[in-house]
């Protein structure tokens, strides 16, 4: 029915280039009459399969030039990544540094095998009041006290999720996402400061590091799997027509399955300090004079959160821990807006994740007022893009991709996010500024949790173009931001579903 169409013969591609020829020359040229319209395009279809003829002209057109011959023998025994290295920009990627803290707190630290950096920067920020309460020359908290406590607190926080969206369907897109990784060893500042605030903490040599701690794939596996078959039945139970019978049910179960996750993290992890029971913590202080500590591990953690007494002027303030908010830098999102991340969290009746979306100067500032103070500053960052491990350097420069590929990337960071090419991966610690004499920052020095054999020592140099392009989170003090920024606390935050970019876990 209707009109007849018959379908044009297809052209030939000299034909095809002959008449895109002619119409570019058409829009070059000049015309008296400027509503003339261009010749039409030449009709044609786009190739749905990989034609093998074009695959062979585009490797026949490659290798006819030596540069990509050349890199074809290169790559096949060396990194691109190392091979594609600019030199020019590694020059000036200098461990130098005119803004320094006057503690920026040792050992370096090693997280190995796991995903626990935001446990590590978090500790080594939380550890420099502590050095500084009891004249210490090296200080390292136990990272794994903080990450016992958290499985469960994710395992408990989970269960209420699952139950919350019982009515929905398995396949939906939100339960999926829930169950795809329910006890992941990433997490963000307020999940590690409700942690603090439930728990507290002890000295790394009060509990350290076992096996699993440091290599977490296996306890994660079976805590999954576990986690994923409980989720069924919970899910099962919360549904039965019964109210009161289902209530009851689930609530029984839900406490049988917690206790089944607390033994297995239990027996894999080792039972920790109780976090309402005196320890005895033995230690040399910064003189050699041995000490003794008797403490709570809610004690001793409170005492992290107290305001550092350096004081520069009014302008500069102390630093409290407990005044630590999350500043992003998110394009996609409104600035000076709240944000936060649908059913994402660990301790249930914790603070909930809070974002303040702002603009990247906004957000150098404040971490340059905060070392100011004397205060390292959290952040997390897409760690893997333009960086490299070995030299301890983070330069959008890094890799001449136009060398080696004749490409380059052009996405902006909205369009990284929006894409999924870009996500929060690592969480590391600001510990100094290089400040040119305008003010403006060139470059950042930071704190790692890859241990010594990583970058100089275990530290890290930042440029400031990395820092726009791939910092997205900043934990600054309220105290170093204006009031406007301030003010952004008390909105109604904009949730941004359990899937957003914004929601993956450092």
């Amino acid at each position: 029915m209707g009109t007849n169409y018959s379908k044009p013969e297809p052209l030939s591609e000299k034909a095809v280039v002959k008449a895109n020829a002619n119409q570019t020359k058409f829009i070059l040229e000049e015309h008296d009459d400027d509503h003339t319209p261009p010749p039409p395009y030449p009709a044609r279809e786009r190739t749905r399969a990989l034609a093998l003829s074009h695959l062979e002209d585009w490797s026949e057109t490659l290798l006819t030039d030596p540069k990509n011959r050349l890199a074809i023998s290169s790559f096949a025994s060396q990194s691109y990544g190392q091979l594609l290295a600019n030199q020019k920009s590694l020059k000036s990627d200098l461990h130098i540094f005119n803004v320094t803290l006057p503690i920026e707190g040792a050992p370096i630290t090693n997280q190995r095998s796991s995903g626990r950096c935001w446990l590590f920067a978090a500790t080594n920020v939380f550890r420099v009041p502590l050095i500084k309460a009891y004249g210490l020359n090296e200080f390292e908290l136990s990272q794994a006290y903080l990450f016992y406590w958290d499985k469960i607190e994710k395992a408990n926080y989970f269960f209420e999720q699952i139950i919350n969206t019982a009515d929905e369907d398995l396949s939906s897109r939100l339960v999926q996402k829930l169950l795809e990784d329910p006890v992941t060893d990433g997490g963000q500042w307020d999940m590690v400061a409700n942690l603090v605030q439930k728990y507290g903490l002890v000295p790394h040599s009060l509990y350290p590091d076992n096996f699993h701690a440091q290599n977490s794939s296996k306890l994660n596996w079976l805590l999954t799997a576990k986690l994923r078959e409980q989720a069924l039945s919970l899910r099962k139970l919360a549904t039965k027509k019964d109210a009161d019978q289902s209530a009851y049910l689930t609530a029984s179960a839900k406490e049988r399955f917690l206790q089944e996750i607390h033994s297995i993290v239990t027996l894999l992890l080792g039972p920790p300090p109780s976090p309402d029971k005196k320890f005895k913590w033995e230690h040399y202080d910064g003189n050699g004079t041995a000490r003794e500590v008797h403490q709570t591990p809610i004690e001793f953690g409170k005492q992290a959160f107290r305001s550092q007494t350096r004081v520069l002027s009014r302008s500069s303030p102390a630093v409290s821990p407990g005044r630590l908010i999350s500043l992003v830098n998110d394009p996609r999102n409104e600035y000076n807006r709240l944000l936060t991340v649908d059913k994402l969290g660990n301790v249930l009746e914790g603070q909930s994740l809070r974002y303040v979306n702002v603009e990247m100067p906004v957000l150098k500032k404040a971490v340059i007022s905060m070392l100011k103070a004397g205060h390292p500053v959290f952040f997390g960052c897409d760690v893997g893009k333009f960086s490299d491990s070995s030299l301890g350097v983070m330069d959008a420069d890094l890799t001449d991709l136009a060398l080696g590929f004749n490409i380059s990337l052009g996405m902006s960071k909205a369009e990284r996010l929006a894409s999924g090419e870009s996500a929060m991966t690592h969480a590391m610690v600001i510990t100094a500024v290089h400040l040119l004499d305008n003010g403006e920052p060139a470059r950042w020095r930071v704190e790692n949790s890859w241990g010594e054999a990583a970058g100089d020592k275990g530290w890290f140099v930042m440029t400031d173009k990395w820092m726009d392009e791939y910092t997205l989170q900043a934990v600054i003090d309220t105290n170093f931001l204006t009031s406007d920024v301030r003010d952004v606390l008390a909105q109604e935050p904009k949730v941004l579903p359990r899937w957003d970019p914004m929601g993956v876990l450092a």
